[in-house]
């Protein structure tokens, strides 16, 4: 069978698809109560995909009590929702010591090929969760979709993109490009000021316990559980994963005479996100690592909080001796986009790497009057917690793709809860991208009219424009909704389309796709669908 044939074959499975999540979901609602937290899947593999659950052994064992016993738990992988072809299958301990969380890296399976797993211990089963593995590395591939999100605040709406994502069934997985979850006390950061539901715990959160806690809460949320049983997830972390404006030696909200030591308060966040998501993490704990899907895609995703130096303005934005990335992780990425043998090299980035000038004019047209003023030498930026307060590191990367005539790289962005459609340009690139950047919305998180008090239509469009004016490169730019994005890729174009949804505040919303845009093969200019 062609790799073609096999994937539209399995298209016609997923498209079995839509009801099969339906199916996932009602199953997740029958489930015994001894896994409250559902299933999950995530960095496929050709012959692999990582498995995870969490189960509630006995009354007490709640997550991050330490309490509760340890228990061995089954898993099984098959070809069929009956189980009735089990293809892998094994047995694991877990514990308080882990909070209760099972990770079972699963290998020995077919490439691009649907599967349906389930845990149990104690003669309960959990519900029941569907998976697929990439394409084997090789292979031409026809079409892939992902859908893509980020920035989920639970106190400000429903997770209703999540389940909107999981009724479409022709996803290959889900991308999630950062601050799945808030660390934030109750009302510290909500819908306009409302909670529309209660975090828990209540106060901001320092502890493991207290990033068990907030985890767990994340993941009983039924569209999130619904999502997470329908297809493998590709997941970075940013900033609020453990503190706001988070920096390699501290964060913005973080105070070391009331919360204690950073490091440790970094280190309780990390082993509390290692034990709750599904995703493979470096023996260092190194979170960046690259998913190759056939010789159509491979997905690089980036950790741009753990080595970062400190946020700084003014000229110190042009300083060469500050990173976002740091240097093995710049050197990682730099090697692996240059040496890809797949066609697309897409970039999951959790901060924005274009340039948002303020201003009428560029601050480079400006000349050398511009040193005079103290002018940065890519502008005035808007958010110097993104790639604009780390002008070296942009200039080094994009240097690096045109030295070595790396073409059709797509950047994939969330953190700033707002849509928008970018060539990627620096000042010795003005006129000639490099290459395009997709920034998907918020799921719940606060924007622009959120954040002024205004009613949509009015802050979100004369913002849009004043920062379109002064950057002609930013093509197109929506400052008020909040959704998801599903990013197509073929041969010819990678395309994405944004879709925003009605009421975050209202669990069982709808959405509409506002816009698209994509790039075509062999070019770095984008074109409106």
């Amino acid at each position: 069978m062609t790799v073609d044939a096999a994937l539209t074959r399995r298209s016609l499975l997923i498209a079995g698809g839509a009801a099969a999540a339906v199916a996932v979901a009602a199953d997740a609602s029958a489930a015994a109560p001894v896994f409250l937290h559902g299933v999950a899947s995530g960095d496929p593999l050709p012959d692999g995909v990582l498995l995870w659950t969490r189960v509630t052994p006995t009354p007490e064992a709640q997550p991050g009590s330490g309490l509760g016993p340890t228990v061995t738990v089954t898993w099984q992988v098959a070809t069929d929702a009956a189980f009735a072809g089990v293809v892998q299958s094994g047995q694991v301990a877990t514990g308080p010591e882990r909070d209760h969380t099972v990770k079972v890296d699963v290998r020995g399976l077919q490439p691009a090929t649907t599967y349906w797993y389930r845990f149990g211990t104690g003669g309960a089963w959990s519900p029941t969760g569907r998976t697929l593995t990439a394409p084997a590395t090789d292979v031409a591939v026809a079409l892939l979709r992902f859908g893509v999100v980020s920035c989920s605040n639970w106190e400000a709406g429903y997770f209703a993109p999540y389940r909107l994502l999981a009724q479409r069934g022709d996803l290959q997985a889900v991308v999630h490009l950062g601050d799945y979850l808030y660390e934030y006390a109750s009302g510290g950061f909500a819908a306009s000021g409302t909670v529309v539901r209660q975090a828990q715990p209540t106060h901001e959160i320092v502890t493991l316990a207290d990033y068990r806690i907030r985890h767990a809460q994340y993941k009983s949320d039924p569209d999130a559980q619904t999502l997470h049983a329908a297809v493998p997830w590709i997941i970075t972390w940013d900033d609020h994963e453990v503190a706001n404006d988070m920096w390699s030696d501290g964060a913005e909200n973080h105070d070391p005479a009331t919360e204690g030591s950073f490091a440790a308060r970094v280190a309780a966040a990390r082993q509390a996100y290692a034990e709750w998501m599904p995703v493979r993490l470096g023996t260092d704990g190194a979170i960046y690592r690259r998913v190759r899907f056939g010789r159509l895609a491979e997905l690089s995703m980036l950790d741009l909080r753990s080595y970062r130096s400190q946020q700084a303005s003014g000229t110190a934005v042009d300083d060469p001796s500050r990173t976002i990335t740091g240097d093995s992780q710049m050197a990682w990425l730099k090697q692996g986009l240059a040496s890809s043998g797949a066609q697309w090299k897409i970039v999951g980035n959790p901060d924005m790497i274009a340039r948002v000038d303020v201003g009428t004019l560029p601050a480079w047209l400006l000349g050398p009057i511009g040193k005079l003023l103290g002018i940065p030498s890519n502008g005035f930026a808007i958010n110097t917690d993104q790639w604009d307060g780390y002008n070296a590191d942009r200039d080094e990367l994009v240097n690096h793709l045109r030295a070595n005539s790396v073409r059709d790289t797509v950047f994939i962005t969330g953190d700033i809860h707002t849509s928008w459609a970018n060539e990627l340009v620096t000042k010795s690139t003005v006129g000639s991208p490099t290459a395009v950047e997709f920034v998907v919305p918020s799921v719940t998180s606060d924007n622009v009219d959120d954040f002024v008090g205004l009613p949509p239509g009015w802050a979100g469009p004369i913002a849009a424009s004043i920062v379109r004016a002064a950057n002609s490169h930013v093509k197109w730019a929506e400052l008020e909704g909040h959704g998801y994005g599903v990013l197509e890729v073929r041969p010819e174009a990678c395309r994405m389309d944004w879709y925003h949804v009605r009421d975050r505040k209202d669990r069982n919303t709808t959405a509409t796709r506002v816009k698209g845009y994509r790039v075509a093969t062999g070019v770095s200019r984008l074109t409106a669908v």
